[in-house]
């Protein structure tokens, strides 16, 4: 079955399409740019869809996210859909660490994200950034006062404590 396929049926559910999907990233029977080819030509739903299988894979695999695939999250934290920028932003989260050199566009993405009004772009934008902040990369400097504002003004206290958690880490 290929990923279009998958997606056109109707008999399967978008949660057992993400299975599918991240098991296909898993054991590399699907390639990470041609997944991403596929994504960028695909609406909204499907293009989360496909980013959540990433966010999947890369939770219990963070190698499998290669440039291309981090550099491509990275640009669909930007896109209009909640859902696109919290499951990106879950995949930065996860694979930042791999990247240190590549975080300054990533970091800016997220910060974009830190003051939308849905709660779950909120909340992961702050776990990404949380795990950002706690590789203590020279972007502490700039990035640590940053996010000691946005905690302070965050009125979810599920997202400040996620900051004060990450902020608490880097000070040890």
């Amino acid at each position: 079955m290929t990923i279009e396929e998958l997606i056109k049926d109707k008999t399967v559910k978008s949660k057992e399409k993400v299975d599918i999907i991240s098991k296909w990233i898993i054991d590399t029977s699907l390639p990470a740019d041609e997944l991403i080819a596929f994504t960028e030509k695909s609406k909204d739903p499907v293009k989360a869809t496909c980013i959540e299988a990433i966010e999947y894979a890369t939770k219990q695999n963070p190698s499998l996210a290669d440039e291309t695939v981090f550099s491509f999250v990275t640009q669909t934290l930007t896109e209009k859909a909640p859902r696109i920028k919290w499951e990106s932003a879950k995949v930065i989260g996860n694979t930042a660490h791999l990247f240190p050199e590549n975080l300054d566009q990533a970091i800016s993405n997220l910060l974009g994200n830190t003051d939308h009004e849905g709660t779950v772009v909120r909340w992961s934008a702050a776990f990404a950034l949380g795990e950002i902040l706690k590789l203590k990369t020279p972007h502490n400097s700039t990035l640590l006062p940053i996010l000691e504002g946005i905690s302070e003004k965050e009125e979810k206290n599920s997202i400040k404590k996620i900051y004060l958690d990450a902020i608490k880490k880097t000070k040890k």
